[in-house]
């Protein structure tokens, strides 16, 4: 049986002045992957010009490809319409939201959203005190609601993967400076999705972390920052 083999980067940072660049580093996934997943932090600073010359870059990938959006490209306030304008060229973004591909046969599910900042482990912060970080608190934990409402729509698929741009293991993290763990991601969102089962997931944001790690159910996670995996990395579902 035919491995399905997915291709994963983020943080890719496209601009205007990088023209043609990460198109060069998509010369060969048509070939080498079946679908392509984008891990946040597509742009700087998320502007729509920035966001054109990423679909412009996008243009010679003829497999599926699925995205989400990362800090960066909440910058400038505009990521509906980054959203949206990636949607109009056939490229879905996910917020709390999955869909299916079949491939080979097989059902394959994608769930994603961008995920937050709170902490990991024992040491994820907690909504008490001043009303501006109870509300840095509830926005990680609404990305935790989301990534759980998108697992339960995923129905009657033979695989799930999971695509963030925060990290939600402490694993791939390691190699940031400690002081900035609590912002690179949050252990809760790997809790919805070691119950609701998943085979693989995918991160980004932390550029000098580590490449690989597992949720405490076992699911191997993977850091795809494009500093880590260069082009992309290319997974096997088996």
């Amino acid at each position: 049986m035919a491995k399905i083999r997915v291709a994963a980067v983020g943080c890719i940072h496209v601009h205007e002045q990088t023209a043609g660049h990460f198109a060069t580093l998509m010369e060969k996934v048509n070939d080498e992957a079946d679908i392509l997943l984008l891990a946040g932090d597509l742009t700087i600073s998320g502007s729509m010009d920035e966001a054109l010359a990423l679909v412009k870059e996008l243009t010679l990938v003829k497999i599926p490809t699925v995205a989400v959006l990362g800090n960066h490209d909440h910058e400038s306030s505009l990521s509906e319409e980054v959203a949206e304008l990636l949607r109009s060229n056939h490229i879905p973004v996910l917020d709390g939201t999955c869909l299916t591909y079949e491939i080979d046969g097989k059902k394959v599910g994608i769930a994603g959203t961008k995920g937050f900042a709170g902490g990991f482990e024992g040491h994820v912060v907690a909504p008490f005190g001043e009303k501006a970080l109870k509300d840095f608190v509830h926005a990680g934990q609404r990305e935790c609601q989301k990534i759980e409402e998108a697992l339960t729509d995923l129905e009657r698929v033979d695989y799930k993967v999971v695509l963030l741009h925060y990290s939600p293991v402490r694993d791939t993290v390691v190699g940031e400076p400690a002081e900035i763990y609590p912002f690179l991601g949050n252990s809760h969102l790997a809790v919805p999705i070691d119950r609701l089962g998943a085979a693989v997931i995918f991160h980004a944001h932390a550029h000098y972390g580590t490449h690989a790690g597992r949720t405490p159910g076992g699911i191997p996670v993977f850091n795809v920052a494009r500093t880590l995996v260069h082009n992309y990395m290319v997974y096997e579902l088996e």
